[in-house]
C-alpha cells in the first residue's frame, strides 16, 4: 500500500485478497464513524431534553413553592447535578475504557443515559410526592452525568481511532456533529410540546420527549453492535502497553496537557451552554420573547451546526486543528458582546442570526476540531481517562455552572447583561491561549503518526521488512 501505512492481512486461503481486506477495513471505520455520530445524537438528545425543560417547565413542576427566580435557580441546580457528576463517569468509565475497551464503555453509557431519561419522564409532579419529586430528578441527573461523562470520550476515540490518516479531524468532528443533531431533535420535541396550552404541557406534554427516549435507545444499541474494537486499543493491548490504573498516569505524567485542555475547553463550553440554556430563560422571563421563537431559533442555528461542524474538521486537517479553535474563540469574544443585544430586538430575523452565529459558526469552530486536538495530547493507553477527565472537568466548571453563573450577573447587572457578555469574552480567551500553546502533532492524532487503517492481524512483509506502524 501508499507509504506502507496499511497494515493488511496475510491471505488465507479464504478466497479473499487484499483488495476485499482493504475494502472491509473502510467499511468499518465508515461505519464506526456513523455510529459515532448517532450514538452522540441520542445520548445528547437525552442530556439536551433536561437543559430545556429546566429553563422552561421544572420550577413550575418540580419548584413550585418558590418565586420565579428562585425556582428557576433550583431547576438550573439540578441540572447543574448532572454536569458535576461527569468528571466521575470521565474517571470510572475512562479507566475501563483503556482497560477493557471503548466499544464495551459506549454500550453501558449508552443504557445509563436512557434509563434516567425515561424515568423523569415518569416523576410525579410537586403536587403529588412533594420534595420526592425533586429528590428523584437530582439522583436520575446525577445518573444522566456519570453516563454522559464516559460517553463522549469512548465515541470521540471510536471515530478518531478507526479513522485514516489524513481525515482524522473530519471523523473527530463526527461526534461533535452529533451534539448539533441531539440539540435539534430535543428543540423540535420541546417547541412542540411548548405549543400546547400551558395546562395541557405542564399536566402532560413535557413528559413525552423524554419518554420518547426509549425508541432513541433501541435504535443506538443495534447501530453500536455493529462496530469493531478500536483499532489503537487493540494495537495497545496486543503490545502489552495497559496501564493499571490510566487517570493516575495522567495526572502524574500529562498534568500540562490536561491542565490545557481543561481551559481550552472551559470556555468553549461556557458559551455553548450560556447560549443553548440560559438564554432561553432570559429571552422568555426578561426579554418577553415567545417560547417558540426562541426554541426555532437555537434549532435553527444547530441545523447550521451539522454542516458547519464537520467543516471545521475539514478545515482543521488542512490548516491545523489549533488554528480552527483559535478562530472560533476569536470570534466569540467579539459576538459576546451583541449576542444579547440582538435578542433584545425581539426581531424573528435577528434572533435566529444571533442562534446561527452562535451556535453554527462561533461554537461549531471550536467545537468541530476538539476530537482530534485533544486526542492528540494523549498516548493510546492513558487518552480515554486523558480526555475524558479534562472534558468533563471543564463541563463541570463551565456547562453545569453557566446557568447558574449568567442568572447571578444579570442580577448583579439589574438585567443588563453586559457583565455575563464580559465573562464569556474573558473565558474564551483564556481558551484561545490554551489551544495555541497545545503539543502540535502534524494533522494526525496518532501518539506517533498511526496507520491509516489498523488491523490486529499478521502483516505483510515487503524485502524483510514489515508494513505494519503501531499507534
Amino acid at each position: 500500500m501508499r507509504g506502507g501505512k496499511i497494515s493488511i492481512p496475510a491471505d488465507s486461503g479464504s478466497g479473499e485478497g487484499a483488495g476485499s481486506t482493504v475494502s472491509k477495513s473502510r467499511k468499518q471505520y465508515v461505519v464506526a464513524g456513523i455510529a459515532s455520530l448517532l450514538g452522540t445524537t441520542i445520548e445528547w438528545y437525552d442530556f439536551y431534553i433536561y437543559g430545556t425543560a429546566a429553563a422552561l417547565i421544572f420550577n413550575k413542576i418540580f419548584f413550585p413553592a418558590f418565586d420565579p427566580i428562585t425556582g428557576t435557580l433550583a431547576a438550573f441546580a439540578t441540572y447543574a447535578i448532572g454536569f458535576l457528576a461527569r468528571p466521575l463517569g470521565g474517571i470510572v468509565f475512562g479507566h475501563f475504557g483503556d482497560r477493557v475497551g471503548r466499544k464495551t464503555m459506549l454500550m453501558v453509557t449508552l443504557l445509563l443515559m436512557g434509563f434516567p431519561t425515561i424515568t423523569i419522564g415518569l416523576i410525579p409532579p410537586y403536587s403529588k410526592i412533594g420534595y420526592w419529586a425533586a429528590a428523584l430528578l437530582v439522583l436520575m441527573r446525577f445518573l444522566q452525568g456519570i453516563a454522559v461523562g464516559g460517553e463522549w470520550g469512548g465515541a470521540v476515540l471510536m471515530a478518531v481511532e478507526h479513522a485514516p490518516k489524513g481525515k482524522k479531524g473530519l471523523f473527530g468532528s463526527l461526534p461533535q456533529t452529533g451534539v448539533a443533531t441531539g440539540l435539534i431533535l430535543s428543540s423540535l420535541a420541546m417547541a412542540a410540546v411548548a405549543r400546547l396550552p400551558d395546562q395541557e404541557m405542564l399536566a402532560w406534554g413535557w413528559r413525552v420527549p423524554f419518554l420518547a427516549s426509549v425508541a432513541l435507545v433501541v435504535v443506538g444499541w443495534f447501530i453500536r453492535m455493529k462496530v469493531n474494537e478500536s483499532p489503537d486499543f487493540e494495537a495497545m493491548k496486543s503490545r502489552g502497553k495497559e496501564v493499571k490504573v490510566p487517570v493516575m498516569e495522567v495526572l502524574r505524567h500529562h498534568q500540562g496537557a490536561l491542565l490545557k485542555l481543561v481551559g481550552a475547553r472551559l470556555g468553549e463550553v461556557t458559551w455553548f451552554f450560556t447560549v443553548t440554556t440560559f438564554s432561553l430563560s432570559y429571552a422568555t422571563m426578561k426579554v418577553g420573547l415567545p417560547k417558540p421563537l426562541i426554541l426555532n431559533g437555537v434549532t435553527i442555528g444547530a441545523t447550521v451546526a451539522l454542516f458547519t461542524t464537520p467543516i471545521a474538521g475539514i478545515f482543521g486537517d488542512r490548516i491545523g486543528h489549533k488554528r480552527v479553535f483559535a478562530m472560533g474563540a476569536g470570534l466569540v469574544c467579539i459576538f459576546a458582546f451583541a449576542f444579547f443585544e440582538m435578542l433584545q430586538t425581539k426581531s424573528n430575523a435577528m434572533v435566529y442570526l444571533a442562534m446561527i452565529i452562535a451556535i453554527g459558526m462561533c461554537h461549531a469552530f471550536m467545537y468541530g476540531p476538539e476530537g482530534s486536538l485533544f486526542s492528540s495530547q494523549f498516548p493510546a493507553e492513558v487518552r480515554y481517562s486523558g480526555i475524558s477527565l479534562g472534558v468533563q472537568i471543564s463541563g463541570a466548571l463551565g456547562g453545569g455552572l453557566a446557568p447558574i453563573m449568567a442568572t447571578y450577573l444579570l442580577a448583579k447587572g439589574h438585567g443588563n447583561p453586559i457583565y455575563i457578555s464580559w465573562y464569556l469574552s474573558c473565558l474564551t480567551f483564556v481558551a484561545l491561549l490554551c489551544a495555541l500553546s497545545m503539543r502540535s502533532r502534524g494533522k494526525t492524532v496518532s501518539a506517533d503518526d498511526s496507520a491509516e487503517v489498523r488491523l490486529p492481524t499478521t502483516p505483510i512483509r515487503t524485502g524483510g521488512k514489515s508494513n505494519e506502524h503501531t499507534s
